[in-house]
């Protein structure tokens, strides 16, 4: 059985959203976004835990953006053959193994009035009321919060553990035990004897036993002592403890990470479903990375997959865990400039496994923190990565908080990147080179960095008819000419025209490249004083030659130098990139 999409409209964030699951799949979206809510409204309709009070939802669980009264959740689940669940939910599902469940809300005079149906599929003849959500005996969702409290859950199950072994020991390790019980139960005894002889325990009874004889005379047909009660041994054991040991050296459980792991393991162990289970359940876990080191992250992604049976539904702000996942059981979750949260590509998709196909690398080869940015800046090299972040910096524009992303696209592989930034609905801006390519095995030029983005901007935007007509026209011109320092200037006009199209999309040129437009600015001066008895066409050389570690030593001396680039069209990626987000979400 698989839960393969949700439809949510009215909820919360949610004005309205279609989401596609698949058997592992991972959400992941920005703080406040809605992860919580989409599993929420799973549980509305799944959760075994959930009571009459909890299906009443209050007013604030209403989107908020517009005026509604009604909220509706749907899930679709497909290839139910289990029989746990056909037997008891016959007439519900169709001969393909399909079957809806939703949950309908409506404030009516201001109380919240809910209804549940099921059904073959969500057409009005087969979805039908019922009296309440039964199903969740045979079908339901397990959850475990991303706020986990160890101890309490540990208290809570350990007995039902040592029960459940018991019950599952075969006739010749019940014979072993019995021998070794009564070998415990022995010793406790000795134990008991034991303690009492004890200097300051005797001392000590002894103390008590005068005092209460002093008070009542009655006092000397019983004597107190000082009892460990051990030699009841079901009682020993049933408080046993969780703790660590180091060879034969008992010690404190670790930090957080080991104490996260021990009680995903515990809850684990306690869910595992076998073929002879009397339900289906969707097992859903919230940030199972807290506490944990990169690596422990990634083989907890592969760990649960592996250790649980049935579906699984994750939800992370961890890169590590996201590197690990199939590109298309990703949902990531995006605020639309209306406000309203939806899926990107509409959740799990091929669209997003084929952008990454595309890519011929695995998924960790691009910088996971992208997938949770709101806005990327495409460069082309190392250079530009160390420059960019390092301007920022100095002209006061803070990354992090905008949550925008840098992407170094090592060289030439712009057009991967664009796919999958556009099948995970993350707003992108790119700035690379004017290059100038000779076209081989001809004596002839053309502007190949204009070309390269003209190709972006068609797999992303849709183009006016008159920007399509100037490209065109322009595309004669600046695909072939006779020499690079001679260019005609009409090709340099149709250049300049359709580069200044590009930049309306975000799509930046440079007037020529990196270390040319930083040389050609503000801060030429610095860049000579730093290089020193060099003409300016050598100092662009060196620069050049160098690259990124050439750039990162000047960067390193000079980089408050960089604040004078703040109005200079090399600093438009990044107040681009503030002023998307800020339009977008605000400002603060």
């Amino acid at each position: 059985m698989q839960l393969k999409q949700v439809y949510i409209r009215g909820f919360r964030n949610f004005k309205e959203a279609t989401i596609n699951f698949e058997d592992h799949t991972l959400i992941i979206g920005a703080n406040d976004v809605g992860k919580t809510n989409l599993i929420y409204a799973l549980r509305i309709l799944l959760d075994k835990g959930f009571s009459e009070y909890d299906f009443e939802l209050v007013e604030s669980d209403f989107y908020a953006f517009e005026e509604t009264s009604k909220i509706t959740i749907k899930a679709y689940f497909t290839n139910i053959i289990e029989e746990c669940v056909t037997a008891r939910l016959a007439g519900k599902i169709s001969d393909e193994g399909n079957m809806v469940i939703q949950y309908n809300a409506e404030i009516i005079d201001g109380k919240v009035n809910y209804q549940f149906f099921c059904g073959k599929s969500d057409k009005d003849g087969d979805l039908k009321e019922i009296d309440s959500p039964y199903y969740r005996k045979y079908l339901n969702l397990k959850y475990i919060s991303s706020r986990r409290e160890f101890w309490s859950f540990i208290n809570k199950t350990k007995k039902q553990m040592l029960v459940q072994a018991k019950s599952d020991r075969t006739e010749e390790v019940i014979s072993s035990d019995d021998v070794l019980y009564a070998e415990i139960e022995q010793k406790l005894k000795e134990v008991d004897d034991k303690i009492p002889n004890l200097s300051y325990v005797r001392s000590a009874t002894d103390e008590l036993n005068k005092d209460l004889n002093n008070l009542s005379i009655h006092s000397q047909e019983q004597t107190i002592v000082f009892d460990t009660a051990s030699t009841d041994v079901d009682r020993v054991i049933s408080n046993v403890n969780i703790t660590s040991k180091h060879g034969d050296k008992k010690m404190l459980i670790g930090g957080e990470g080991r104490i996260n792991q021990i009680y995903l393991s515990l809850w684990m162990s306690q869910n595992r479903h076998t073929a002879t289970s009397n339900e289906v359940s969707l097992i859903c876990i919230e940030e199972p990375e807290a506490y944990l080191h990169p690596h422990q992250q990634r083989e907890l992604a592969s760990y649960l997959g592996k250790s649980l049976n049935g579906q699984i539904i994750t939800t992370s702000h961890s890169p590590f865990i996201v590197s690990e996942y199939s590109p298309n059981s990703i949902i990531r979750l995006y605020k639309s400039e209306q406000e309203q949260t939806l899926a990107a590509s509409d959740g799990c998709s091929k669209i997003i496994e084929g952008s990454f196909e595309d890519f011929g690398y695995r998924m960790s080869v691009i910088p996971a923190e992208a997938f949770f940015s709101d806005c990327a800046i495409l460069v082309e090299g190392p250079s530009e990565l160390i420059f960019y972040k390092t301007l920022a910096k100095q002209i006061d524009v803070d990354l992090d908080r905008l949550n925008v992303s840098i992407l170094d696209v090592l060289g030439v592989q712009f057009e991967p990147y664009i796919k999958i930034l556009n099948a995970l609905k993350i707003k992108w801006i790119l700035r690379t080179d004017n290059d100038i390519f000779k076209i081989p095995q001809k004596n002839e030029y053309r502007y190949a960095g204009i070309i390269k983005c003209i190709s972006f901007l068609y797999i992303t935007y849709n183009v006016s008819d008159k920007e399509r007509e100037i490209i065109y026209s322009g595309l004669k011109l600046i695909g072939s000419f006779p020499d690079k320092d001679n260019i005609p200037e009409q090709t340099i006009a149709a250049s300049n025209d359709i580069k200044e199209i590009l930049k309306s999309y975000d799509i930046l040129i440079a007037k020529k490249g990196l270390e040319e437009d930083m040389f050609h600015s503000a801060i030429k001066e610095e860049l000579r004083n730093y290089y020193k008895d060099k003409s300016d066409d050598e100092i662009i050389s060196k620069m050049k030659g160098k690259k990124a570690i050439g750039l990162y030593k000047f960067i390193k001396k000079n980089k408050t130098c960089l604040s004078k680039l703040a109005k200079d069209d090399i600093s438009l990626p990044i107040t681009l990139a503030k002023q998307y987000i800020e339009e977008t979400y605000g400002t603060y």
